[in-house]
């Protein structure tokens, strides 16, 4: 099992620096941070710029994978991205992954902009991916579609990682679900909004269902390289509250096949917030139980 951290884009100068080191310090495998212009509910509060943000995170570590969770084509350009991405994986030297969705059909990034959600979220998405996959492998690329377009986008000197960096497709419907088996290295989930922990637990199971159905689909059934991860978010018990609540998450998602999980950086209040102390006890007892071999 592989555990990471998602840190907000909320942190500047020496308190962003500490905490992304100190993610990779306690032992943790990954590091992310969403991708949003505002988030609701700390609009009012400092938010800074996902790219930046991770390239101070790459800068501040050597061995911790980096990655959004999730960008989307709510407000990026996939030839305008690519370059940010092709950039990032050369600093990070390799240890950047995308985890990329549809977006949300409604919230501030939507709103910013005041045009509203997309016709078709998963027909958009679709072609979002498809796109920015042949623009982290190719040169000289051409796309015609209903939502993007690109003319001879020139993308030298193109991703550190051969043939491209990994996808990491956020899905829990069934047209989503297709997208990541498609284009994806794995497939993130954060189940769905449930009141009780077993509901969500229920969720979960569903949307794992759909994406081994989509790989059946597509003949990935047997990919070994497969990532399936979950974003610990959504659940309605903060999965850091505890190191026993955690190891319990780990447990139920080891159950379930998720090769990774991923939970929030403790906050000081609002939103997943958390003693520092749990993340001393999980470092110190939970990490060690679950340690994917090759992975110390």
């Amino acid at each position: 099992m592989r555990v990471g951290m998602t840190v907000l884009p909320e942190y500047s100068g020496e308190s962003a620096r500490k905490i992304w080191a100190s993610v990779e310090e306690y032992g943790f495998d990954h590091g992310w941070t969403f991708d949003h212009l505002g988030w609701d509910g700390l609009l009012d509060g400092p938010w800074y710029g996902t790219m930046p943000t991770l390239t101070l995170a790459a800068l501040v570590t050597s061995r911790l994978e980096i990655g959004t969770l999730v960008a989307s084509p709510n407000f990026r350009h996939p030839v305008t991205f690519s370059r940010d991405l092709i950039g990032l994986d050369e600093i990070s030297e390799g240890r950047l992954t995308l985890g990329v969705g549809a977006g949300a059909t409604s919230g501030y990034d939507v709103d910013v902009f005041g045009a509203g959600a997309p016709k078709s979220r998963v027909r958009r998405f679709g072609e979002f991916v498809e796109l920015l996959d042949r623009l982290l492998r190719e040169d000289h690329v051409s796309f015609q579609g209903d939502y993007y377009s690109a003319v001879d986008a020139r993308t030298v000197p193109g991703c550190r990682q051969r043939p491209r960096l990994p996808f990491i497709v956020a899905a829990n419907g069934p047209g989503a679900a297709s997208v990541a088996a498609q284009y994806g290295q794995g497939w993130v989930t954060i189940g769905g909004m449930a009141e009780r922990l077993d509901e969500w637990w229920g969720l979960v199971s569903e949307a794992s269902d759909r994406m081994t159905a989509a790989l059946a689909t597509h003949g990935r059934e047997a990919d070994p390289e497969f990532r399936r991860m979950l974003q610990t978010d959504a659940a309605p018990v903060l999965s850091i509250q505890s190191a026993d609540c955690f190891d319990d998450f780990l447990g139920r998602a080891d159950e379930l096949g998720f090769t990774d999980v991923v939970a929030p950086w403790p906050r000081a209040q609002g939103p997943f917030s958390a003693p520092r102390s749990v993340v001393d006890r999980i470092a110190a007892d939970v990490l060690p139980r679950w340690r994917t071999p090759g992975n110390d």
